[in-house]
């Protein structure tokens, strides 16, 4: 009996051992796991403040806990990528030329969508109207998840009239009234977070396929426009002329341009850098860009291109080897986009505002300097005499004028 007894003392003894000693490695397991998810939740932290037990990495995870140079600035790009789609885009290109030149037809295929005035509104009973009539047509647009808000802005009338004199001056006026426009939002105390942009980023003007030389108007538009506004000058349908006269064509018009003091886009005096200049030599000597547009699907060789069908043979839009419609189209959009806007907000509009605020600072002394109870401090101050009525803070004064003349 007592051997029995001491049996069953011994197995359960046995099953108690086995009992703590399973329990002991559950109690160990969950101390591992506990300990590397704590070490990585510190991962972040900075290396003070890290445990300086070695932490097991499981294989392939990547780790920057051994590289004591990183930081983790370069997801600063992460995020403006992420804020710039959030917010999209604006682009508003103005189109200049003659009626018959292919301005609706070049957008459509700049973009490939009905974005054109004529095919938006098509209205066949549609006359030139006497005096240019400035209409602008607004799209979104999306592509793979970036959005653009895009504005064509089209001058029907232009150089169409016998008397072409001052044609200029209502294209020049419109811009003029978006940079007011602009200005008159930003100085606002209390202004928009987002100010619209409706401001003219870039003026293509449309040059008729004589082969020759520019016209007076051609130079006297680009002379007086590029001061103000991103000029593009392309040479429209460029089918109609031989390799050989486009060529000589282009060589003359640059020329001109020199001999005229015109600086078209891309401008050299805006060059950042060497590489900047290196690329925006190569565009330079392409300027014009003899293009051709077409919204019309062929198929060649297998493939459905862009294209114009002729009688010998079809002239594919996108093939360099038959136009520069695939330069102008990286220019604007692929590589230069951004450029052309942070030079009309930094230098045409700033040039615009900075005159603006010179002639409301002009109107302010002249009112002040006929105000009888002011008179001019030694610093050149207006100081005005103690008199009845309550002195009037300068800066809330100067600002209030500023918006009434405005």
């Amino acid at each position: 009996m007592k051997s029995l007894g001491n049996n069953a003392d011994e197995s359960e003894n046995a099953q108690l051992d086995d009992s703590r000693k399973r329990s002991e490695r559950h109690s160990n397991r969950v101390v591992v796991r506990l300990g590397s998810e704590v070490s990585l939740s510190h991962s972040n932290m900075s290396e003070s403040a890290k445990p300086h037990h070695p932490n097991p990495q499981e294989k392939g995870e990547k780790s920057h806990g051994s590289d004591f140079s990183y930081v983790g600035i370069d997801a600063i790009l992460e995020q403006m990528r992420r804020k710039a789609m959030k917010q999209g885009f604006e682009l508003n290109i103005m189109v200049v030329g003659q009626s018959g030149l292919g301005k609706s037809t070049l957008m459509n295929t700049l973009f490939k969508s009905k974005v054109s005035r004529k095919s938006v509104q098509p209205n066949p009973e549609e006359r030139i109207p006497k005096t240019i009539e400035i209409k602008s047509v607004s799209h979104d647009i999306e592509e793979k998840g970036v959005r653009m808000k895009l504005t064509v802005i089209d001058t029907p009338g232009f150089g169409d009239q016998i008397n072409n004199e001052n044609c200029w001056q209502p294209i020049m006026k419109f811009i003029n009234d978006q940079y007011e426009a602009y200005l008159q939002e930003e100085i606002h105390i209390n202004r928009k977070k987002k100010i619209l942009d409706s401001r003219v980023h870039c003026c293509m003007y449309f040059i008729p396929p004589t082969g020759h030389c520019l016209r007076p108007l051609d130079v006297e538009f680009m002379r007086r426009l590029s001061k103000v506004v991103n000029i593009v000058p392309v040479i429209a349908k460029a089918d109609t002329l031989t390799l050989e006269e486009r060529d000589y064509f282009k060589q003359t018009i640059r020329e001109e341009l020199r001999a005229k003091g015109i600086y078209v886009y891309p401008q050299k005096e805006f060059d950042e850098d060497a590489d900047d200049r290196m690329i925006n030599d190569k565009i330079r000597e392409m300027i014009p860009f003899a293009v051709v547009g077409s919204d019309q699907e062929y198929q060649v060789n297998g493939k459905r291109i862009l294209g114009r069908k002729t009688k010998w043979g079809t002239i594919e839009v996108e093939n360099i080897a038959h136009c520069e419609f695939a330069y102008l189209r990286d220019l604007l959009i692929r590589t230069h986009m951004q450029n052309i806007k942070d030079i009309t907000g930094s230098i045409h509009y700033e040039t615009y505002r900075v005159r603006r605020l010179n002639e409301s600072n002009g109107h302010f002394g002249a009112h002040l300097s006929d105000h009888p109870d002011v008179q001019p401090k030694a610093n050149g101050q207006p100081e005005e005499q103690p008199s009845g009525a309550p002195q009037a803070n300068g800066v809330a004064a100067q600002h209030e004028v500023r918006s009434h003349e405005m």
